[in-house]
Parts: C-alpha cells; structure tokens; sequence
C-alpha cells in the first residue's frame, strides 16, 4: 500500500464554505469523503493574534490526487492562504480503503 492514500487537512470561515468546498471534491471524484467539523483556532496572522470559529474539513483521498486537490482546493477556497496539509495514512482497514477506490472511480 506504501502510501497510496492520504489525508488533506483544510480550514475554513463558515458552514456554507466548507460545505461547497466538500460537494465540489466528492462530485468532481478528486475524493472520497469529506468530514467536516466544527473548531476554534488560535493563532497569528499579520503580527496579530486572532481566535476564530473555523471548519476543520478532513479529506479522504488518494496520494496520486493530492495535486489536483490542492489546485481544486486554491481554486475555490475564500482564504488568501489556506491550509492545506497532506497526512500519508500508512495503515488502514482494506475494505476502507478499497471503498476509497471505488467511489473515485
């Protein structure tokens, strides 16, 4: 399996913004499931400390689509620089993970 799936990581300012940021990924087939939750962050932006309600999606998908992802991600995302991290998942349940490839095909 070396590495053959993944994990993206995004933010988000709002319900609606995530939600169209979830559909436009899982009915383009660059993924297979977005979740998508609730969270405050703490951090800096600008040499100012801020606390905001964000969304935290979690997208399931395959490392061969990361790329296209990213660029579907910095397409529509409403923040100037948004978060976008990739995770290997290094293990995971077979029938899971073929259900990954199958909803992307």
């Amino acid at each position: 399996m070396e590495n053959a799936y993944c994990l993206i990581l995004t933010t988000t300012d709002s319900p609606s913004s995530a939600e169209e940021l979830a559909s436009h990924l899982v009915t383009d087939k660059l993924v297979a499931c977005v979740q998508v939750m609730p969270i405050t962050s703490y951090y800096t932006w600008q040499g100012a400390f801020n606390k905001d309600a964000e969304w935290l999606l979690l997208i399931k998908t395959k490392t061969s689509r990361y790329s296209d992802v990213e660029k579907a991600l910095l397409t529509h995302h409403p923040y100037d620089t948004p978060e976008i991290i990739q995770i290997p998942i290094t293990q995971g349940s077979q029938t899971y993970l073929q259900w990954i490839d199958t909803s992307m095909s």
